[in-house]
């Protein structure tokens, strides 16, 4: 199957199968002129590739679940760790929707005077959310 009948059935752009065969994530099996050519368990091995990111796998790691002969080898350890930060992740984000519903409904004059509010913001500041800091991490001390 050829290149552009691969994007078509997996739904990605051509640029992304050349970048992932350049990654060694899947691995043409030739060409027809320009064109790479893959085998049809490419689809399957790109499902697995969309499953991984969406759990939030890099694509490193993602290369790292196959084995040298191509097929899946995943560690359990691996999802099992990997569970334990989407939880973590869950909770903050619970959190944060739980304070923006609660802000855009305060009775306070001004989301600065809502305490709950202010809470959001204290972590933010910290880093707890907003990006900077690992889940489950401890906030950073703030330099005085």
């Amino acid at each position: 199957m050829d290149i552009s009948e691969v994007a078509k059935r997996s739904g990605l752009p051509a640029s992304t199968l050349r970048f992932y065969d350049e990654k060694g994530l899947i691995m043409s099996v030739g060409r027809h002129g320009l064109r790479r050519l893959f085998d049809a368990s490419v689809l399957e091995r790109l499902a697995l590739i969309a499953l991984g990111r969406s759990a939030g796998f890099s694509l490193d790691e993602i290369a790292q679940m196959f084995a040298s002969d191509g097929k899946p080898q995943i560690r359990r350890q691996v999802l099992d760790d990997k569970a334990d930060e989407l939880d973590v992740t869950i909770r903050q984000l619970s959190a944060m929707r739980d304070g923006l519903r609660h802000a855009g409904r305060c009775p306070a004059p001004s989301h600065m005077e809502c305490p709950t509010f202010r809470r959001l913001l204290g972590l933010a500041e910290s880093g707890v959310i907003g990006g900077r800091q690992k889940p489950g991490r401890k906030p950073r001390k703030q330099a005085k």
